[in-house]
C-alpha cells in the first residue's frame, strides 16, 4: 500500500463544524497527527480531533507555531516535525494531519507536506477542505462576506497593518487574520479608512470563551492571537453590485 498523508481542515474550533468528509478522513487514517507548541497543553485542533477519534490514535508533534523572528529555529522545527511524520508514514502508511480552518489557507500543513515529500518522494499528498474562521465569524456576527461583483480580501496582520490599510481603501470586504496583538493599531486603521461601520471581530469561535463583538468596541488592549476581523464592503442597496 502506498503512503498517504492527508491534511484535514477541522474548522475554527467548534467540533460541529468538521465536515462529514473530514471526520471520515480522521477515522480512516491509521494515525492522526496534531500540531502543538513546545511545552503547550491541548491545542484547539487536538481538542476538535478528540471528538472524532480515540486518544490512542493521536500523535502530538511539536511545531514552532508562534516563531516568526528566529528563522533557523523555525526551519529546524519544521525539519524535525517532517522527519517524525515521515517515520509515522513508514510505519503506518496512512497519516492524517489535523489543521485549524482549511489545510490550504495559511496552514502549517503546506510546510509539512513539502518537507515530507522531500523525504519520501513517493508519498501521496491529499487534503480535505475545512470551514475557515472568516466563514464562522460571518455566520456568528451577521456579516455578509461578499455580494455580486465585490472582491473579498484576506490579510494576515502578523507583519503589520500597512497591507490591511491598503486593502481597506478598496471597494470590497476585508478580512484580517491574527490581528490580536495589534488590536489597537487595527482599530485606528479602521477609523482612518472609514471602515468601522458594520465591522465585527471574534475570537475562540465555537468555544466556551467565544467572543464576538463590534469592531467599534476595540480598545488598545491586545486580543487573543487567533482573532479574526471582518470589515464588510460598503453597500447602499439590494443588488447594486450585480
Amino acid at each position: 500500500m502506498s503512503m498517504r498523508l492527508v491534511g484535514v481542515g477541522v474548522g475554527p474550533g467548534d467540533p460541529e463544524l468538521v465536515t462529514v468528509k473530514g471526520a471520515g478522513a480522521l477515522r480512516t487514517a491509521a494515525v492522526v497527527v496534531v500540531p502543538v507548541m513546545e511545552g503547550g497543553g491541548t491545542g484547539r485542533a487536538e481538542a476538535t480531533v478528540l471528538h472524532y477519534v480515540d486518544e490512542a490514535k493521536v500523535v502530538r508533534v511539536v511545531f514552532a507555531l508562534n516563531e516568526r523572528s528566529d528563522a533557523a529555529r523555525r526551519e529546524a522545527a519544521w525539519d524535525t516535525a517532517g522527519a517524525r511524520v515521515a517515520e509515522l508514514l513508514r510505519a503506518h502508511r496512512s497519516v492524517a494531519f489535523a489543521t485549524l480552518g482549511d489545510p490550504n489557507v495559511y496552514s502549517t500543513f503546506t510546510y509539512l507536506a513539502a518537507t515530507v515529500t522531500a523525504l519520501l518522494p513517493d508519498v501521496r499528498i491529499e487534503s480535505v477542505p475545512g470551514i475557515t474562521a472568516m466563514q464562522d465569524l460571518a455566520a456568528r456576527g451577521g456579516a455578509v462576506l461578499a455580494q455580486g461583483t465585490e472582491p473579498l480580501t484576506l490579510v494576515p496582520v502578523t507583519a503589520g497593518t500597512a497591507v490591511l490599510k491598503e486593502a481597506l481603501r478598496g471597494p470590497g470586504t476585508v478580512v484580517a487574520y491574527k490581528f490580536g496583538r495589534l488590536a489597537g493599531e487595527v482599530a485606528g486603521v479602521l477609523a482612518e479608512t472609514g471602515r468601522m461601520e458594520g465591522a465585527v471581530w471574534g475570537s475562540s469561535l465555537g468555544l466556551t470563551e467565544e467572543s464576538v463583538q463590534p469592531a467599534a468596541e476595540l480598545g488598545a488592549e491586545p486580543l487573543p492571537y487567533l482573532s479574526t476581523l471582518i470589515a464588510p464592503a460598503r453597500r447602499t442597496g439590494r443588488g447594486e453590485k450585480l
